[in-house]
């Protein structure tokens, strides 16, 4: 249940904090929402943000069928895929090691183009589901024109790591006397208020996935 450590996934600098478990690489990837997907064209490097969404070992993107991100990967380019997740604010006595509280994965593969037509409608399904729960089921389908439309490749994980920090800033031991504030400031995503969208009507309730949403 462990992802193989790779030229490309091994760590380099505090190897200590490298984790290769599914369960941890998985667990970060489940939480978050954007993911930086990195490849290069006629040799130059671009890093798009997106959306995704993972089922099981797989890893799903999607957008518009005139996007050149998506046009790019379908061609079987090398592709990194990261997605980092901010905890706290890491303040040490001095400016040198401040640093930040953070859980992150980097995946590296080559993406496909899913043309089959029920796995693309899942893979639709799991991305609805990634960003809220539950609200697939209340709003319209896809047409088959919007299908059509809408391009959805699956990259799959099987060369993956994760990087952890947690815990308080570690000083030089002669700081330690300095009269400085030191420690970390929390830091979590939270949802706000349900704000509607200005034409709704006034008997159409917030459902209860909208309104105790929390990640």
């Amino acid at each position: 249940m462990t992802f193989p450590q790779t030229d490309r996934t091994k760590l380099k600098r505090l190897a200590k904090r490298g984790h290769f478990d599914r369960e941890t690489v998985y667990g970060i990837l489940d939480e978050g929402f954007i993911c930086h997907v990195g490849f290069a064209v006629d040799g130059k490097p671009v890093v798009i943000p997106t959306g995704y969404a993972r089922v099981e070992d797989k890893l799903y993107i999607h957008g518009s069928q005139a996007s050149r991100m998506l046009r790019t990967l379908a061609g079987g380019v090398d592709v990194c895929v990261t997605v980092t997740l901010l905890d706290g604010l890491v303040l040490a006595r001095s400016a040198f090691h401040h640093s930040m509280n953070y859980r992150s994965v980097v995946v590296f593969g080559r993406a496909t183009l899913v043309e089959d037509p029920e796995e693309k409608m899942a893979a639709l399904f799991a991305l609805s589901e990634h960003i809220i729960r539950g609200r697939w089921n209340d709003v319209r389908e896809p047409t088959d024109v919007e299908m059509k439309l809408t391009t959805v490749l699956c990259l799959s994980l099987e060369e993956a790591s994760a990087k952890i920090r947690t815990g308080p800033p570690l000083d030089d031991e002669e700081d330690y006397g300095l009269r400085v504030w030191a420690g970390v400031v929390p830091m979590k995503l939270t949802a706000g208020e349900p704000v509607d969208d200005g034409r709704l009507p006034e008997d159409v309730p917030i459902p209860d996935y909208v309104k105790h949403y929390k990640r």
